[in-house]
């Protein structure tokens, strides 16, 4: 399909720089093919049904911004994929400098060498590994926040840049659909009778990526890792069955549901990289419902909601997102949408 058909105007002051406070105050937008109405992110138990069952990516993101220098020149690398303990892949700037072989270095006697470079990428290994490594990070790196918001992270990001239930390092950046969550909110689902169950899949930082191709058939996706536990797999097939709703909270929990699933919809355990990439006629298997934000025009996240919901279901829910006041991106408002008729 041709990328122009997801372009759409959009203010640039709709886009969040800060989250809602509280969390679950954000604004929700509940999209069906026949209407939409606007709430709070509280109103979830409200809109949610007993028996139904979220799935949630219990990725956490880590300080996954260096910034150094080689030599005298500086130096920045965003960590992308681990490789081993010690060795990572990331995006460095400027990549066409460094050489196999060559030393970064970092504050707090951390440093990396250059292993080799593919285009913008570069592979490092650390002096520190493993825990030793991710606790070394977690003292001079930097919260990779999306390159849309336009300001140096600070120690606020260090939390609010986080979901409340993360639990596996990995991610450098948030799924963002779950920045809405709070504890009690989590209890009130509870209470209404609504599951949950975690999956993971570390964001990568081709989620940041724009698309530069004209048709989406050209455009490449950049592998992450995800893990669907065989606990999940049962718990997911189980709500199914017994009539509840699924619902992925993030294209990250989709994509994920979609890559571990038979062509039945039955979700089987998994473990490994999924590159998938859902565009409009792609059939979606395993989700009824999808709480997302709101996405970048002509991005893979807003062609993936187009093919969930309807092309143009989803123009008329963006046009009425901007004529509302909306906030979009990773710290704005959010969306339920509903599963267009197959």
């Amino acid at each position: 399909m041709r990328v122009d058909l997801f372009d759409f105007d959009l203010p640039a002051d709709r886009i969040a720089t800060r989250p809602a406070v509280p969390r679950d105050g954000a604004r929700l937008l509940h999209v069906t093919p026949q209407r939409r109405a606007d709430y709070t992110v509280s109103a979830l138990p409200q809109i949610l049904r007993r028996g139904d069952l979220m799935v949630f990516n219990d990725t956490r993101v880590f300080p996954a911004r260096l910034l150094g220098h080689r030599g005298a020149a500086s130096v920045e690398v965003l960590l992308h994929k681990q490789q081993s303990p010690e060795i990572w892949q990331g995006f460095a700037r400027p990549a066409k400098r460094l050489k196999p072989g060559q030393t970064l270095e970092f504050s707090g006697g951390l440093t990396a060498e250059v292993l080799g470079r593919e285009g913008p990428f570069v592979m490092v290994r650390f002096n520190h590994a493993g825990a030793a490594l991710m606790a070394k990070l977690a003292e001079v790196g930097h919260i990779p926040l999306p390159p849309y918001i336009q300001r140096a992270d600070d120690a606020r990001d260090r939390g609010d840049y986080q979901t409340v239930y993360a639990a596996r390092d990995g991610a450098i950046a948030a799924p963002t659909a779950g920045l809405h969550f709070t504890p009690q909110l989590l209890a009130a689902l509870d209470d209404a009778g609504v599951a949950r169950t975690t999956v993971t899949l570390h964001v990568g930082a081709g989620t940041f990526l724009p698309v530069t191709a004209e048709d989406t058939v050209d455009h490449t996706m950049h592998a992450e890792w995800g893990e669907v536990s065989a606990e999940a797999a049962t718990a997911i097939n189980g709500a199914r069955a017994a009539g509840g709703r699924i619902i992925a909270v993030g294209t990250t929990a989709l994509r994920l549901l979609e890559t571990a699933a038979d062509d039945d919809g039955t979700i089987r355990p998994f473990s490994g990289d999924t590159a998938i990439f859902i565009t409009p006629g792609t059939p979606i298997k395993t989700a009824d419902l999808l709480m997302t934000n709101f996405h970048l025009p002509k991005s893979t996240l807003y062609m993936l909601v187009s093919a969930f919901a309807g092309m143009e279901t989803m123009r008329a829910a963006y046009a009425h997102a901007i004529a509302e006041g909306y906030r979009f991106y990773s710290y704005g408002d959010a969306s339920v949408l509903e599963r267009a008729p197959r």
